[in-house]
């Protein structure tokens, strides 16, 4: 993108810091390659806990750590607003209607990449720089984003929903670098973060109990947990607390395979299940996806063979797009798959090259919809 130390000197890059180490190491590297840097800490979150701790207040104050020693500019930006209308109402909805929403992959598209994006740019930012495990790639007039080149961190599977526009101005210094070195970059220039442990789960919830933060905003209804062919096996707690393939809390002991979760009823609140990890009830043919996003900003217009991932980390498998609108595609499994989860992000790839991607809407099983959540 920029070719010399001149133009580097000149150009701005904002990085999105968290205050961990992947963002610290982006931050080193823009430095060390003669950009001007400037450091920025999103707070999307009240999360001070019940003993009135923040750990967004601890999380800012290693930023400034970091930026003090590689002796950038650091400023802090509230986005807690933005955050509750475009993604945690997003999640409550989804969870409501009784499908499993991917809520990072909606703070990727509605704050981190587009709200946090228009407010580098409002600073003079030539660029926007994340920690991020992926790789930005122009070719002729046309961005594309690449995996990064560590299979167990490639986040291109959250980042589906970017588009041309905001892959021309954004950066992802770590793409090209395997998680171990990132660490070993941090230690060797002393950063502050170096050994801070990475972040997991849903930035919201942290580390609490997700059953407990959920009821504290829908209420739980519990209900019966039922074969298929209708033989009672206990109660669930509440449909939002399931989702489809689930084996964990269910609380049905007994010789034999374990049972998973395989349906909901939501008019009648029943949790299906079934035993067997195999379960043929677990496998599908295919689904329907909506809101598909064509990161080259050409909607499909004739079937397609590519690659798709339905979860993050999963091997990616053989699939057949075929276009039904401009937002909405058809995809047939070459093999059967199972667990496949309305809520969630269907990925499609074309070696390393990621397509772009949706919401899984509908489960497609023997040429007809199965309703996983009815």
């Amino acid at each position: 993108m920029v070719n010399n130390m001149k133009e580097k000197k000149d150009t701005r890059v904002v990085v999105g810091m968290s205050g961990g180490v992947d963002s610290s190491v982006a931050a080193l590297l823009l430095k060390q390659q003669g950009y001007d840097v400037v450091g920025i800490f999103m707070k999307n979150w009240d999360d001070t806990d019940e003993n009135g701790v923040c750990t967004a207040t601890e999380d800012f104050d290693d930023v400034v750590r970091v930026c003090n020693q590689l002796d950038i500019p650091y400023y802090a930006v509230n986005f807690e607003k933005q955050y509750w209308d475009k993604v945690f109402q997003y999640f409550l909805d989804e969870y409501k209607a009784g499908r499993t929403p991917n809520p990072d992959v909606m703070c990727n598209k509605e704050i981190k990449f587009k709200a946090f994006l228009e407010h580098a740019l409002s600073l003079g930012a030539d660029y926007l720089a994340t920690g991020h495990y992926a790789q930005v790639r122009k070719v002729g007039e046309q961005y594309q984003m690449l995996r990064g080149v560590d299979d167990n961190k490639d986040q291109t599977y959250f980042l589906n929903q970017l588009d041309q526009d905001v892959l021309s101005k954004v950066m992802f210094p770590l793409g090209h670098l395997p998680k171990k070195e990132v660490r070993n970059i941090a230690a060797e220039n002393n950063l502050a973060t170096a050994h801070k442990k990475d972040s997991t789960g849903i930035c919201f919830i942290g580390e609490r109990n997700f059953k407990e933060f959920l009821s504290e905003y829908l209420p739980a209804q519990p209900g019966k947990m039922k074969t298929l062919s209708g033989l009672e096996k206990g109660r669930h707690d509440g449909l939002m607390y399931y989702t489809i393939g689930q084996r964990q809390g269910l609380g049905i002991g007994g010789a034999g395979d374990p049972w998973f979760v395989v349906g909901k009823n939501l008019d009648e609140n029943v949790l299906y299940v079934e035993q067997g990890f195999h379960n043929d009830y677990l496998y599908s043919d295919g689904l329907v996806a909506t809101e598909m996003n064509w990161i080259n900003d050409n909607p499909l217009t004739k079937p397609m063979d590519c690659t798709a991932k339905f979860r993050y980390r999963q091997n990616d498998s053989k699939v057949t797009v075929t276009p039904i609108s401009n937002d909405k595609v058809e995809v047939t499994f070459h093999e059967p798959e199972r667990a496949i989860t309305p809520g969630q992000a269907v990925v499609l790839y074309e070696g390393e090259v990621c397509l772009g991607g949706g919401t899984i809407d509908d489960i497609i099983k023997n040429k007809t919809f199965i309703d996983y959540v009815g």
